[in-house]
């Protein structure tokens, strides 16, 4: 018997990674919205594509959480998407609800889940899903970690106009202005990219890592991010359902690692068939760990506006 995905939200964001999860065959996939319609036209226009892409999946689309019972991996995409000129912060309460809600059904109904979170404020609402649940921090993730680093690597192999399969690349920290790619860990081919990149264009490509997202929300002018986004949580989805055991960055709760503490965080971890399993604590510089700190200030200042 297959697995179960759920995706909550059949926006931009969650048909796509509807369409990357049924792609690779990950499981019988659940697309579920408020909007009567939408998830099921989806759902069905995916399905038709079945013949043609070769993959034997389910597709249903629902606006009933009772189907989505007994789902292995739930992916949260519910919430307003960023507008030209919002930050992500912008979206802390009008999305808190939304959120908290959608948790809460999830729970109900697939208590033994595990939850990915890209709604944004990404590692905000990814604390609020974790105190909602009360699951424990394996099974709660965000997926800004590998989006962030996405594109980060994305960067680096257009400057140097090669293919991004050469390039490793993470990038620590909050799903924010202050994210902080770690330029000593990132390389091509084994290569430093400080031996083949200037320091000036490295610093470039650092700024508009950090900037990416609403670099694309000015470009759309209507939405935000929706194709890569989708890949990153399905990445993460398919590492715990076939139990890969990647080392991915997501945004995970924190209990000490890297100095902090309560909060979500982007961080380099164990995904495999126990969530995350475990966080990779990598050797900072002194710089590195104040930019750091300087990330989570930023995301606790967040988390305190939930009053939770």
């Amino acid at each position: 018997m297959r697995k179960k995905i759920t995706i909550v939200g059949a926006g931009n964001v969650g048909a796509t990674a509807a369409h990357w999860a049924a792609e690779r065959e990950l499981g019988d996939i659940v697309l579920l919205d408020i909007v009567e319609g939408i998830p099921q036209g989806k759902a069905l226009d995916l399905m038709e594509a079945r013949p043609v892409e070769d993959f034997d999946v389910t597709i249903t689309g629902t606006n009933n959480y009772e189907d989505t019972k007994d789902s292995a991996v739930v992916i949260i995409t519910a919430g307003l998407p960023r507008r030209p000129g919002m930050s992500r912060e912008d979206l802390v309460q009008k999305n808190r609800e939304i959120v908290e809600a959608v948790t809460r059904q999830i729970v109900a109904y697939s208590p033994q889940c595990f939850i990915i979170m890209v709604s944004n404020p990404l590692d905000t609402m990814a604390y609020l899903a974790y105190k909602v649940s009360g699951f424990s921090r394996n099974r709660v993730m965000g997926m800004a970690g590998v989006l962030d680093s996405a594109r980060f690597k994305t960067f680096i192999a257009m400057e140097l106009n090669i293919s991004v399969e050469e390039v490793q690349a993470f990038v620590l920290g909050g799903h924010g202005d202050e994210m902080v790619p770690l330029i000593r860990y990132s390389t091509v081919a084994g290569i430093p990219i400080s031996q083949l990149i200037a320091e000036d264009s490295i610093q470039a490509i650092v700024e508009r890592t950090r900037k990416a997202g609403g670099e694309i929300v000015n470009l759309l002018k209507t939405g935000s991010a929706f194709y890569s986004p989708a890949a990153s949580a399905v990445q993460m989805a398919e590492a715990i359902l076939k139990d890969k055991r990647r080392i991915l960055p997501c945004a995970v709760y924190l209990q000490g690692e890297y100095g902090l503490h309560d909060l979500f965080f982007g961080v380099p971890v164990i995904l495999g068939a126990d969530g995350a399993e475990k966080i990779i604590e990598a050797a900072l510089t002194a710089e590195e760990k104040a930019a750091v700190e300087k990330s989570a200030r930023e995301v606790k200042e967040s988390i305190t506006k939930l009053n939770l």
